[in-house]
């Protein structure tokens, strides 16, 4: 059975402190067991606990590896869904091999950020990442950066390899050749219009003939991408 991850700045150190123990003492971790420490940068350190509490676990680093960063690099593009998916399709996203994750406020997103509580929707969505980064034993902790529009989205993949989820596309995704810098794009429950999928640009390829959820289809284009490539 793989080891509990547990996120800090310093993995060499072999201490946990702050909201980190106290998730380890949620866990029971105990003296004699062996964890694994990550900076969510690639540096993973396995750890034997000698002492643990509530407020620092500590212990001796048995072993530790610099995991490479996944190629090709899949950035998911989320249109942001309602609340109570919102949390789920990053969630999905992370578990799927998402490297970094960009909310997208399409012209049919019906959730709207407001710009005073757009930096409280966003550290929801870095502590979401964070927190199934490590239940998916990751030790690269996927980016979540500010929100965009159309337009700002449009100026960002401008030279890039961007596959646009879309159910009326004719290209599948098993037949795009595939660069080493992919974004995924995926849309609201209302889909995306075509002048702005015009506006977009990029490459429209569906995944199969079910229409998915937009916060499962990061997922599912993801497991493609990774079956499709040397991600898997």
């Amino acid at each position: 059975m793989s080891l509990p991850y547990f996120l800090t700045p310093d993995p060499l150190s072999g201490v946990l402190t702050g909201p980190e123990a106290a998730h380890a003492h949620v866990k029971r971790i105990a003296p004699g067991e062996r964890i694994m420490l990550t900076d969510g940068t690639g540096l993973a350190v396995e750890v034997e606990v000698t002492q643990a509490s509530k407020s620092e676990v500590r212990g001796g680093v048995v072993a530790q590896t610099r995991v490479p960063a996944p190629s090709p690099r899949v950035t998911v593009v989320q249109a942001i869904p309602k609340s109570e998916r919102a949390e789920l399709a990053v969630d999905l996203a992370v578990q799927g091999g998402a490297d970094a994750v960009v909310p997208w406020i399409s012209h049919r997103t019906i959730a709207r950020w407001p710009e005073n509580k757009q930096a409280k929707q966003v550290e929801k969505w870095r502590n979401q990442a964070a927190a199934s980064a490590k239940q998916a034993r990751r030790a690269w902790v996927p980016e979540v950066r500010e929100p965009v529009t159309t337009n700002q989205l449009a100026e960002l993949t401008r030279g890039v390899q961007a596959l646009v989820l879309h159910e009326d596309a004719e290209v599948s995704v098993r037949d795009v050749e595939l660069a080493e810098d992919i974004w995924l794009i995926v849309g609201p429950e209302g889909g995306i219009g075509e002048d702005e999928l015009a506006l977009i640009g990029g490459t429209p390829v569906r995944l199969g003939p079910e229409v998915l959820r937009t916060a499962s289809a990061a997922f599912a284009g993801l497991a493609a991408i990774g079956a499709l490539s040397g991600r898997w």
